[in-house]
C-alpha cells in the first residue's frame, strides 16, 4: 500500500519518546528494547541523548544497526493507533550548540543530563520506515522517502522562534519548540502539540512565512 510521507513525519514530531531496540552484546544475540526520549531533528531523524554507562549505548557502539518504535496510543488502543518502526543505523554527533539548544526545546529536563558530563547526542541513519496507521493501512518506505526536500536552517528556523518568542499575544503556557517545512511543534502547559501546514511542504521563503503567519493566527488568535 502506498504510505504518504507525511503520516510517518507528522507522527515522528508528535510523539516525545520511543522504544529503542539494540543488538545485545550479553547475553549476546538477544534484541534488547529499552524506551527513551527522542527530539527529532532538522531532517525528522530521531536524535537521543543517552549515558554511556547505559546497556544500549554499549550496544550502539558495538553495533549501530537498530530498530526504533514510535506508538501514538493514548487509550491504549495499539492495534489502531498510528506507529511507525524505523530501521537504520545509529551515530553518535558533536553536541553543537544549535544541537543542544534544539534538543532542550523538546526536552527541558535534558540540561540536567548535560551537566553531568557522560551523557552523548545519537542519531538515527534510516534506511527503511514500516508505518502503521491503524487496520488495513500500513506499508514500507524507504528512509529518504520521508524528506527528500533541503531542511531549514539552524537560522532559519531561530528566526521563526524569535518572531513566535517576541509576538505581543503570546500566552505564558505556549512554547514553540520547531519549525519545518511541514508544520511547527509547540507545547501547551507542558503537552506537546503538532500543527501541520495547510500548503504542506512550504517550498519557499514566502510560502513557508505565509503558513507561518496562520500558524501564528491559529495558535495565539492573530
Amino acid at each position: 500500500m502506498k504510505i504518504p510521507a507525511h503520516a510517518p513525519l507528522d507522527l515522528l514530531h508528535r510523539v516525545a519518546a520511543g522504544t529503542l531496540a539494540t543488538h545485545s552484546r550479553q547475553p549476546q544475540g538477544f534484541p534488547y528494547p529499552s524506551i527513551l526520549p527522542f527530539a527529532p531533528n532538522e531532517r525528522h531523524e530521531p536524535t537521543i541523548l543517552i549515558s554511556r554507562l547505559a546497556e544500549h549505548t554499549r550496544n550502539l557502539e558495538d553495533d549501530p544497526r537498530a530498530g526504533f518504535l514510535v506508538a501514538d496510543a493514548p487509550d491504549g488502543d495499539v492495534l489502531n493507533a498510528q506507529r511507525v518502526t524505523l530501521l537504520g543505523k545509529f551515530e553518535r554527533i558533536e553536541p553543537a550548540p544549535p544541537v543542544v539548544r534544539r534538543y532542550v526545546r523538546y526536552h527541558p529536563d535534558a540540561e540536567r543530563y548535560l551537566a553531568l558530563g557522560d551523557f552523548s547526542f545519537w542519531t538515527l541513519s534510516l534506511e527503511r520506515i514500516r508505518y502503521i496507521g491503524g487496520f488495513g493501512t500500513m506499508g514500507w518506505l524507504d528512509g529518504g522517502d520521508l524528506d527528500p526536500l533541503e531542511p531549514l536552517s539552524f537560522d532559519e528556523e531561530a528566526a521563526l522562534l524569535e518572531r513566535f518568542d517576541t509576538h505581543p499575544r503570546r500566552p505564558g503556557d505556549v512554547e514553540l519548540i520547531g519549525v519545518d517545512r511541514y508544520g511547527a511543534d509547540f507545547r501547551v502547559t507542558g503537552t506537546r502539540k503538532r500543527h501541520t501546514f495547510d500548503s504542506s511542504p512550504a517550498l519557499d521563503a514566502a510560502a513557508l512565512h505565509a503558513a507561518f503567519e496562520c500558524f501564528l493566527g491559529s495558535v495565539l488568535g492573530g
